[in-house]
């Protein structure tokens, strides 16, 4: 019976070491799978262009255009990298624009991916670690975001100085990419405070009111709820939005500098009477891309 028993026992412990050896296995080979995407994704562009990006730019709503005002060297269509995931969604368009803002190199993605389109969040953050791995050392990210801060205004443009990331899931789950970053990369700044210091002084310079605040990420495609919208404000989030915080939390993983501004296109839900709409959103963030993409260009000659 004694036998029976620690025989049983003996092989319990082997199924479980078994069972959590594969696991590891399967999770290093889905790593391994991720980065030799990555590893491919960039050599499907280098094979298009040799320039070497200083600063990525990821432009969201309202802002595609500016990609067509910069000197450009370089379109990469996304349909022409294989694998590359490709944006659903009405106003973004699909390529990398490779050009200068004043002297300064940059690559600028002309359309996103969100997760609410149904792709994995190693997908949604894939061009991040692209970009880095052609030579960006610096990211700005752009958003069409709602206000959840009383004083906001449709129109206003927030510098991010944080994030909350709590309701959607984190890209680096997962066995860690090496080559990327550490396993526990620090968050303490995920918004360099040099790169929210060129943009704070470009503004003063423009004449352009500048909040700062925290932007949430929800999964989307739903907008909030008034009660969600009442914990993210107890939470101290000013504003909220589909994207950007998983992409800067990737860029940080890799060591890129990080800078965030939101454009406030509308009141979140139950601060005002309106009801939500992408139509809104557009039609504000077309409203100010003028003064928004003045900002962009000053901003980045100080942060060159």
């Amino acid at each position: 019976m004694e036998l029976r028993c620690l025989r049983s026992f003996f092989d319990s412990m082997k199924y479980n070491m078994d069972g959590r050896w594969i696991r590891e296995e399967r999770k290093q080979k889905n790593m391994n799978e991720i980065y030799e995407k990555l590893k491919s994704c960039v050599k499907a562009v280098q094979r298009k262009t040799d320039f070497q990006p200083q600063i990525a730019l990821v432009l969201g709503s309202g802002l595609g255009d500016y990609a067509d005002t910069i000197q450009i060297e370089q379109t990469v269509e996304y349909r022409e990298i294989e694998g590359f995931p490709m944006s659903t969604v009405a106003g973004h368009k699909g390529r990398f624009v490779f050009g200068y803002v004043g002297n300064v190199p940059v690559v600028a993605m002309q359309g996103r991916v969100h997760y609410y389109e149904g792709y994995s969040m190693e997908d949604v953050v894939l061009p991040i670690r692209v970009m880095g791995m052609l030579g960006a050392k610096k990211v700005i990210l752009t958003n069409a975001a709602g206000g959840v801060n009383f004083d906001y205004r449709p129109g206003d443009l927030m510098l991010i100085t944080d994030h909350i990331t709590t309701a959607v899931p984190s890209p680096l789950i997962g066995a860690n990419i090496d080559q990327l970053g550490s396993r526990f990369p620090d968050m303490s700044e995920v918004y360099s405070r040099r790169m929210q210091a060129a943009v704070k002084e470009a503004a003063g310079m423009l004449s352009i009111p500048l909040k700062e605040g925290v932007y949430v990420q929800t999964t989307g495609p739903a907008y909030e709820t008034p009660a969600e919208i009442r914990m993210f404000r107890s939470w101290g989030a000013d504003a909220v939005g589909m994207s950007t915080a998983c992409e800067a939390m990737a860029a940080r993983h890799m060591g890129l500098e990080v800078c965030g501004i939101s454009c406030i296109t509308n009141l979140a839900a139950g601060m005002s009477e309106k009801k939500l709409s992408h139509a809104e959103v557009q039609e504000t963030a077309d409203r100010v891309a003028a003064e928004f993409q003045k900002l962009i260009t000053e901003s980045i000659a100080r942060m060159a």
